[in-house]
């Protein structure tokens, strides 16, 4: 059973424009040992109502959009990025943060002995390389490993005991990509490889814990409006005629809708995924992609 959550004053909560009465939207440091726990916030009428979420790389693009809108659906949300200037900006939406390291194996254990059982994971830290095999050294491989699948094992082992102890039901959502084992593209070897490897790892906690109440889903995106892509777009705008302007137009094009996805339509599907509507579903590849690959 999850510990009651504590009362606290009202609190009006509206998408995008939370408001506040009478408390911080960002718990002070030392609060996470302190009698209250850093879980027990009140609960807010929404999809996730009194459900406890944890979101990496939740400083930008998808992560805040998706800690956001997991917070304006009712979960009680603690933000997670090594970005703790980017993260402050959430505490008017109500929203815990803390500095986390997902590559730090010592520090997401810590964590994980410090909070109680999670009812939703959602792992979005990750990064993009560039190049084909020839282009990526064992350094680069190994770096983009380490992020965008050895953090989700850390976190997810880390994270799960609590989570079946409880005996109740747990969401577990990492980020993939389209560009994985569904659709190969160039110069995105290394990359590709370690989307495909999350949506492996995502099957066989599903398979393993299914029958513990844990359910584990990937979301893999199409190309998304960021400030990661925007930086993607600049490097290669310097090596195409028509600089930056060319090369998002050129990412526009791929995509068969004709523009970019939006952080808040992939921070909505991770809603579904969190919530009980989504409880028959696990195991899923959830291609959110603008018919990229049809």
């Amino acid at each position: 059973m999850c510990a009651p959550y504590k009362s606290v004053p009202s609190l009006a909560l509206t998408r995008g424009h939370p408001k506040q009465d009478h408390i911080s939207g960002r718990w002070p440091a030392g609060l996470y040992t302190a009698v209250l726990g850093p879980w027990q916030f009140g609960s807010m009428a929404g999809r996730l109502a009194g459900k406890r979420a944890l979101v990496t790389a939740a400083a930008q693009g998808i992560g805040r959009a998706t800690a956001l809108a997991f917070a304006a659906e009712g979960a009680s949300v603690l933000a997670t990025d090594i970005a703790e200037d980017k993260l402050a900006l959430l505490a008017d939406a109500l929203i815990a943060t803390r500095h986390l390291d997902v590559t730090d194996e010592g520090a997401i254990a810590a964590l994980a002995d410090e909070l109680g059982p999670l009812d939703v994971l959602f792992n979005c830290a990750g990064f993009v390389h560039h190049g084909t095999i020839l282009d990526a050294t064992p350094v680069d491989w190994d770096a983009s490993f380490a992020l965008n699948v050895r953090s989700m094992y850390l976190t997810i082992r880390a994270f799960l005991p609590k989570m079946v102890e409880r005996g109740t039901s747990a969401s577990i959502i990492n980020m993939s990509s389209t560009v994985s084992s569904i659709k190969g593209v160039p110069n995105r070897c290394v990359y590709a490889a370690t989307k495909a490897a999350v949506i492996g790892l995502t099957k066989s906690v599903a398979a393993d814990f299914i029958v513990s109440g844990i359910r584990c889903n990937a979301i893999c995106p199409g190309t998304i409006e960021t400030p990661s892509l925007g930086e993607r777009i600049a490097a290669q705008g310097i090596h195409m005629v028509g600089g930056s302007e060319a090369a998002r137009r050129a990412f526009v094009e791929r995509q068969p809708l004709g523009r970019l996805g939006t952080p808040e339509e992939v921070g909505a599907l991770a809603v579904y995924l969190a919530s009980d509507e989504s409880a028959f579903t696990t195991g899923a590849i959830h291609v959110i992609d603008g018919g990229f690959t049809l």
